[in-house]
């Protein structure tokens, strides 16, 4: 059986590679789905697919199954994102997510929706990694190793550090290429 898990991964974190080994002790393939693929350089996206597909590789390279990394762009139109998602994935048996509208488009189009325990979700959020990579505090503790590895080798924290400076204002800028 191969099951499918999405998540923006910036970056992928603690409570994200529990959720993939609870998923892969339940199934025989796993399909993860690196949502947002589109976005990157910006304060809630900070890393772009391919970095976010190295850190997910590298993180579950352990695991006993089969994984597969595949780049979903958003839709912004809901009633056709699970078609769009089965077109950009290996086809897959069961959907796990603890999302509410991700649960009820996917019931919608008849896939099987499980849900997982969330692990710590206070502190294993994206947010707060983000938050704490910016403010140089200790964020290490909270992802795979691996994860920490690409991170450096980007040079994400001066990225995220950089696209999240204010711009003397006092506001964070927004910076985008044809505003700079």
């Amino acid at each position: 059986m191969r099951g499918f898990y999405i998540g923006r991964f910036q970056p992928y974190h603690n409570g994200h590679h529990r959720m993939v080994q609870e998923i892969a002790s339940e199934v025989d393939e796993l399909v993860l789905g690196i949502g947002s693929a589109g976005d990157s350089h910006t304060p809630r996206n900070p890393f772009t697919a391919g970095e976010r597909i190295m850190m997910v590789t590298k993180a579950v390279s352990d695991l006993d199954v089969t994984t597969y990394a595949v780049p979903i762009e958003d839709l912004d139109r809901n009633s056709v994102w699970v078609s769009h998602v089965q077109s950009m994935s290996p086809a897959f048996d069961v959907a796990y997510s603890n999302n509410p509208l991700v649960i009820q488009l996917f019931t919608e189009a008849g896939v099987e929706v499980r849900q997982s325990p969330m692990f710590n979700r206070e502190v294993l959020e994206g947010t707060e990694v983000r938050a704490r990579m910016v403010e140089d505090r200790d964020w290490e503790s909270l992802v795979p190793a691996e994860v920490a590895e690409v991170v450096y080798e980007i040079g994400g924290i001066e990225r995220i550090q950089n696209i999240t400076a204010s711009d003397g204002s006092g506001e964070v800028a927004e910076n985008h290429p044809d505003t700079a």
